[in-house]
Protein backbone atom coordinates (compact mmCIF):
# COMPACT_ATOMS: atom_id res chain seq x y z
CA UNK A 1 0.00 0.00 0.00
CA UNK A 2 2.33 2.45 0.91
CA UNK A 3 4.19 1.58 -2.73
CA UNK A 4 1.26 2.76 -4.20
CA UNK A 5 1.24 5.87 -2.29
CA UNK A 6 4.75 6.66 -3.35
CA UNK A 7 4.15 6.43 -6.61
CA UNK A 8 1.08 8.64 -6.73
CA UNK A 9 2.36 11.21 -4.93
CA UNK A 10 5.89 11.41 -6.98
CA UNK A 11 5.78 13.42 -10.60
CA UNK A 12 6.37 11.05 -12.86
CA UNK A 13 9.95 12.23 -14.47
CA UNK A 14 10.25 14.66 -17.51
CA UNK A 15 11.27 13.27 -20.64
CA UNK A 16 14.84 14.24 -21.46
CA UNK A 17 15.52 17.42 -23.40
CA UNK A 18 16.80 16.33 -27.01
CA UNK A 19 19.81 16.52 -27.89
CA UNK A 20 21.09 19.48 -29.87
CA UNK A 21 22.53 18.96 -32.77
CA UNK A 22 25.54 20.46 -33.79
CA UNK A 23 26.51 22.58 -36.83
CA UNK A 24 27.57 19.83 -38.96
CA UNK A 25 24.64 17.84 -38.21
CA UNK A 26 22.46 20.97 -39.26
CA UNK A 27 24.58 21.18 -42.71
CA UNK A 28 23.71 17.28 -42.82
CA UNK A 29 19.99 17.47 -42.46
CA UNK A 30 19.91 20.44 -44.85
CA UNK A 31 21.97 18.58 -47.43
CA UNK A 32 19.30 16.10 -47.41
CA UNK A 33 16.43 18.17 -47.89
CA UNK A 34 18.19 19.76 -51.04
CA UNK A 35 18.71 16.53 -52.20
CA UNK A 36 15.44 15.09 -51.69
CA UNK A 37 14.15 19.09 -53.55
CA UNK A 38 16.27 18.16 -56.16
CA UNK A 39 15.21 14.79 -57.18
CA UNK A 40 11.81 16.22 -57.25
CA UNK A 41 12.75 18.81 -59.82
CA UNK A 42 14.41 16.32 -61.99
CA UNK A 43 11.57 13.80 -61.80
CA UNK A 44 9.29 16.63 -62.87
CA UNK A 45 11.84 18.35 -65.02
CA UNK A 46 11.74 14.88 -67.16
CA UNK A 47 8.37 14.76 -66.93
CA UNK A 48 8.24 18.00 -69.07
CA UNK A 49 10.53 16.88 -71.40
CA UNK A 50 8.95 14.08 -72.60
CA UNK A 51 5.56 15.85 -72.89
CA UNK A 52 7.37 18.71 -75.05
CA UNK A 53 4.60 19.10 -77.40
CA UNK A 54 2.03 19.90 -75.02
CA UNK A 55 4.29 22.11 -73.07
CA UNK A 56 5.35 24.55 -75.98
CA UNK A 57 2.41 24.10 -78.14
CA UNK A 58 -0.47 24.35 -75.72
CA UNK A 59 1.36 26.94 -72.43
CA UNK A 60 4.28 28.62 -73.58
CA UNK A 61 3.43 29.53 -77.18
CA UNK A 62 -0.68 29.88 -76.72
CA UNK A 63 -0.54 33.32 -75.81
CA UNK A 64 0.92 34.24 -79.15
CA UNK A 65 -2.31 32.68 -80.91
CA UNK A 66 -5.40 34.31 -81.55
CA UNK A 67 -7.63 31.87 -79.97
CA UNK A 68 -6.03 31.64 -76.37
CA UNK A 69 -8.46 31.62 -73.92
CA UNK A 70 -7.80 35.67 -72.44
CA UNK A 71 -7.20 36.84 -75.93
CA UNK A 72 -11.04 35.54 -77.29
CA UNK A 73 -12.52 36.81 -73.38
CA UNK A 74 -11.20 40.07 -74.28
CA UNK A 75 -12.28 40.34 -77.90
CA UNK A 76 -15.35 39.52 -76.99
CA UNK A 77 -15.56 42.46 -74.34
CA UNK A 78 -14.10 44.67 -76.68
CA UNK A 79 -17.01 43.88 -79.16
CA UNK A 80 -19.27 44.74 -76.23
CA UNK A 81 -17.83 47.91 -74.87
CA UNK A 82 -16.95 49.05 -78.46
CA UNK A 83 -13.16 49.30 -77.24
CA UNK A 84 -11.04 47.47 -79.85
CA UNK A 85 -7.87 48.42 -78.16
CA UNK A 86 -8.85 45.59 -75.73
CA UNK A 87 -8.82 42.95 -78.40
CA UNK A 88 -5.14 41.77 -78.50
CA UNK A 89 -3.62 40.52 -81.27
CA UNK A 90 -0.24 38.87 -81.12
CA UNK A 91 -0.55 36.34 -83.92
CA UNK A 92 1.45 38.93 -86.07
CA UNK A 93 4.43 38.22 -83.33
CA UNK A 94 7.10 36.21 -85.31
CA UNK A 95 9.36 33.77 -83.24
CA UNK A 96 12.96 33.11 -84.97
CA UNK A 97 15.60 30.54 -83.43
CA UNK A 98 19.20 32.27 -84.43
CA UNK A 99 21.19 29.33 -83.05
CA UNK A 100 22.09 26.10 -83.78
CA UNK A 101 21.57 24.34 -80.63
CA UNK A 102 19.29 27.47 -79.43
CA UNK A 103 15.94 25.04 -79.70
CA UNK A 104 17.48 21.86 -77.54
CA UNK A 105 18.78 24.34 -74.70
CA UNK A 106 15.30 26.13 -74.84
CA UNK A 107 13.41 22.69 -74.94
CA UNK A 108 16.04 21.88 -71.43
CA UNK A 109 15.94 25.23 -69.43
CA UNK A 110 11.95 25.11 -70.26
CA UNK A 111 11.74 21.93 -68.88
CA UNK A 112 13.75 22.25 -65.59
CA UNK A 113 11.38 25.57 -64.79
CA UNK A 114 8.28 23.88 -64.95
CA UNK A 115 9.63 21.35 -62.70
CA UNK A 116 10.59 24.10 -59.99
CA UNK A 117 7.04 25.42 -60.69
CA UNK A 118 5.48 22.52 -60.63
CA UNK A 119 7.59 20.91 -57.30
CA UNK A 120 7.22 24.32 -55.66
CA UNK A 121 5.04 22.83 -53.38
CA UNK A 122 7.35 20.03 -52.45
CA UNK A 123 9.89 22.59 -52.32
CA UNK A 124 8.54 24.37 -49.73
CA UNK A 125 7.64 21.32 -47.54
CA UNK A 126 11.02 20.22 -47.77
CA UNK A 127 12.29 24.03 -46.97
CA UNK A 128 9.72 24.47 -43.56
CA UNK A 129 10.69 20.64 -42.72
CA UNK A 130 14.53 22.34 -41.99
CA UNK A 131 13.02 25.46 -40.28
CA UNK A 132 10.39 23.94 -38.33
CA UNK A 133 12.21 22.34 -35.07
CA UNK A 134 13.71 25.43 -34.82
CA UNK A 135 10.89 27.68 -34.10
CA UNK A 136 9.29 27.45 -30.93
CA UNK A 137 5.55 25.85 -30.04
CA UNK A 138 3.70 29.32 -30.00
CA UNK A 139 5.24 30.39 -33.17
CA UNK A 140 4.56 26.69 -35.12
CA UNK A 141 1.00 26.95 -34.03
CA UNK A 142 0.89 30.70 -35.71
CA UNK A 143 2.84 29.47 -38.89
CA UNK A 144 0.12 26.64 -39.68
CA UNK A 145 -0.64 25.77 -42.97
CA UNK A 146 2.28 27.84 -43.82
CA UNK A 147 3.34 25.74 -47.02
CA UNK A 148 -0.06 25.76 -48.05
CA UNK A 149 -1.05 29.16 -48.21
CA UNK A 150 2.78 30.21 -49.75
CA UNK A 151 2.39 27.29 -52.35
CA UNK A 152 -2.07 28.55 -53.46
CA UNK A 153 -0.68 32.11 -53.31
CA UNK A 154 2.48 31.26 -55.58
CA UNK A 155 0.68 29.37 -57.96
CA UNK A 156 -2.36 32.15 -58.28
CA UNK A 157 -0.01 34.76 -59.22
CA UNK A 158 1.93 32.17 -61.62
CA UNK A 159 -1.53 31.51 -63.51
CA UNK A 160 -2.63 35.74 -63.26
CA UNK A 161 0.76 36.38 -64.90
CA UNK A 162 0.14 33.90 -67.87
CA UNK A 163 -3.65 34.47 -68.61
CA UNK A 164 -3.46 38.02 -68.11
CA UNK A 165 -0.09 39.96 -67.63
CA UNK A 166 1.78 37.99 -70.29
CA UNK A 167 -0.55 38.53 -73.12
CA UNK A 168 -0.42 42.08 -72.18
CA UNK A 169 3.04 42.71 -71.91
CA UNK A 170 3.84 40.32 -75.41
CA UNK A 171 1.35 42.83 -77.17
CA UNK A 172 2.90 46.00 -75.84
CA UNK A 173 6.92 44.77 -76.52
CA UNK A 174 5.83 42.50 -79.53
CA UNK A 175 4.12 45.74 -81.53
CA UNK A 176 6.15 48.48 -79.97
CA UNK A 177 8.30 50.29 -82.91
CA UNK A 178 10.45 52.96 -82.68
CA UNK A 179 10.26 53.05 -86.63
CA UNK A 180 8.33 51.08 -89.16
CA UNK A 181 11.94 50.41 -90.61
CA UNK A 182 12.29 48.22 -87.98
CA UNK A 183 10.55 44.96 -87.97
CA UNK A 184 9.78 42.87 -84.47
CA UNK A 185 11.47 39.69 -85.23
CA UNK A 186 12.12 38.28 -81.82
CA UNK A 187 14.69 35.36 -80.97
CA UNK A 188 13.11 32.35 -78.95
CA UNK A 189 14.91 32.60 -76.30
CA UNK A 190 14.03 36.61 -75.15
CA UNK A 191 10.41 35.23 -76.03
CA UNK A 192 10.70 32.35 -73.35
CA UNK A 193 12.61 34.57 -71.08
CA UNK A 194 9.86 36.89 -71.18
CA UNK A 195 7.41 34.90 -70.42
CA UNK A 196 9.25 32.89 -67.63
CA UNK A 197 10.37 35.98 -65.58
CA UNK A 198 6.94 37.50 -66.21
CA UNK A 199 5.50 34.38 -64.40
CA UNK A 200 7.84 33.48 -61.87
CA UNK A 201 8.05 37.70 -60.68
CA UNK A 202 4.52 38.15 -60.43
CA UNK A 203 4.69 34.44 -58.44
CA UNK A 204 6.78 36.17 -55.73
CA UNK A 205 4.62 39.15 -55.57
CA UNK A 206 1.56 37.04 -54.42
CA UNK A 207 3.73 36.14 -51.65
CA UNK A 208 3.36 39.53 -50.16
CA UNK A 209 0.77 38.81 -47.30
CA UNK A 210 3.36 35.78 -46.20
CA UNK A 211 6.19 38.57 -46.24
CA UNK A 212 4.21 41.25 -44.54
CA UNK A 213 3.17 38.27 -41.37
CA UNK A 214 6.66 37.29 -40.60
CA UNK A 215 7.99 40.84 -40.78
CA UNK A 216 5.53 42.15 -38.53
CA UNK A 217 6.25 39.47 -36.45
CA UNK A 218 9.73 40.29 -36.69
CA UNK A 219 9.22 44.04 -35.92
CA UNK A 220 10.17 45.04 -39.14
CA UNK A 221 7.06 46.49 -40.57
CA UNK A 222 3.83 47.94 -39.04
CA UNK A 223 0.39 48.35 -40.16
CA UNK A 224 0.67 52.52 -39.87
CA UNK A 225 3.82 52.02 -42.08
CA UNK A 226 2.22 50.02 -44.38
CA UNK A 227 -1.22 52.30 -44.23
CA UNK A 228 1.46 55.75 -44.92
CA UNK A 229 2.65 53.70 -48.12
CA UNK A 230 -0.71 53.27 -49.62
CA UNK A 231 -0.43 55.90 -51.77
CA UNK A 232 2.91 55.05 -53.27
CA UNK A 233 2.51 51.64 -53.86
CA UNK A 234 -0.76 52.46 -55.36
CA UNK A 235 1.33 54.85 -58.11
CA UNK A 236 3.52 52.39 -58.33
CA UNK A 237 1.09 50.16 -59.15
CA UNK A 238 -0.46 52.21 -62.12
CA UNK A 239 2.57 52.73 -63.30
CA UNK A 240 3.31 49.35 -64.15
CA UNK A 241 0.16 48.34 -65.43
CA UNK A 242 0.66 51.76 -67.58
CA UNK A 243 3.69 50.20 -69.19
CA UNK A 244 2.54 46.69 -69.40
CA UNK A 245 -1.10 47.15 -70.89
CA UNK A 246 -2.93 48.54 -74.09
CA UNK A 247 -3.68 52.57 -73.66
CA UNK A 248 -6.95 52.31 -71.96
CA UNK A 249 -8.43 52.38 -68.46
CA UNK A 250 -9.88 49.35 -68.60
CA UNK A 251 -6.50 47.01 -69.21
CA UNK A 252 -4.88 48.72 -66.54
CA UNK A 253 -7.47 48.26 -63.78
CA UNK A 254 -7.83 44.82 -64.69
CA UNK A 255 -3.94 44.37 -63.81
CA UNK A 256 -4.18 46.75 -60.81
CA UNK A 257 -7.05 45.88 -58.67
CA UNK A 258 -5.35 42.26 -58.07
CA UNK A 259 -2.35 43.64 -57.12
CA UNK A 260 -3.82 46.44 -54.85
CA UNK A 261 -6.16 44.09 -52.97
CA UNK A 262 -2.91 41.72 -52.34
CA UNK A 263 -1.79 45.07 -50.55
CA UNK A 264 -4.62 45.64 -48.54
CA UNK A 265 -4.90 41.77 -47.36
CA UNK A 266 -1.64 42.73 -46.32
CA UNK A 267 -2.23 45.34 -44.40
CA UNK A 268 -5.17 43.65 -42.52
CA UNK A 269 -2.58 41.05 -42.17
CA UNK A 270 -0.44 43.25 -40.47
CA UNK A 271 -2.93 45.01 -38.35
CA UNK A 272 -3.94 41.17 -37.12
CA UNK A 273 -0.54 40.89 -36.25
CA UNK A 274 0.41 43.70 -34.56
CA UNK A 275 -2.83 43.70 -32.33
CA UNK A 276 -1.88 39.70 -30.92
CA UNK A 277 1.79 41.43 -29.93
CA UNK A 278 0.54 44.06 -28.25
CA UNK A 279 -2.25 42.44 -26.34
CA UNK A 280 0.92 39.54 -25.51
CA UNK A 281 3.20 42.44 -24.30
CA UNK A 282 -0.07 44.04 -22.17
CA UNK A 283 -0.66 40.74 -20.73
Amino acid sequence: MSEFNTTKNNPPNPPPKEREMSFWEHLEELRWHLVRSIVAVVILAIVAFIFKDFIFDKVILAPIRQDFYTTRLLCEFADIVNIQALCLDNSKLEIINIRMSGQFLTHMYISVMAGVILGFPYILHEIWSFIKPALKQNEKKYSGGTVFVCSVLFLTGVLFSYFLIVPLTINFLGTYQVSEAVANNVSLGSYISTVVSVSLSVGIVFELPVFVFFFTKLGILTPAYLKKNRKYTLVILLIISAIITPPDIFSQVMVVIPLWGLYELSILISSRVYKKQQSELAG
